[in-house]
């Protein structure tokens, strides 16, 4: 994947995101979110049995945007 393409599924997650949910309250709250989505993504990397599978790609691509895009939304809401 190329970068812009990358940048292009953040934003449109940060977008989504944004219109579902209201704004990140504290700090703890955002970091707990972060955390959260990065557990997720981590779940999903574990999935994976060697670098070639591509069984799990998509989970792993859903997981890393919102993850992504949450440390985004934290420093707008937050910084």
């Amino acid at each position: 994947m190329k970068q812009d393409e990358a940048i292009e599924l953040v934003k449109r997650e940060l977008d989504v995101a944004t219109a579902i949910h209201g704004p990140m309250l504290t700090w703890h709250d955002g970091g707990g979110i972060i955390k959260e989505e990065y557990d997720e993504l981590w779940e999903a990397i574990r999935k994976v049995k060697s670098f070639n599978d591509q069984s799990n790609y998509h989970a792993l691509l859903k997981e890393a945007k919102q993850l992504a895009a949450m440390a985004i939304r934290f420093m707008v809401d937050l910084c």
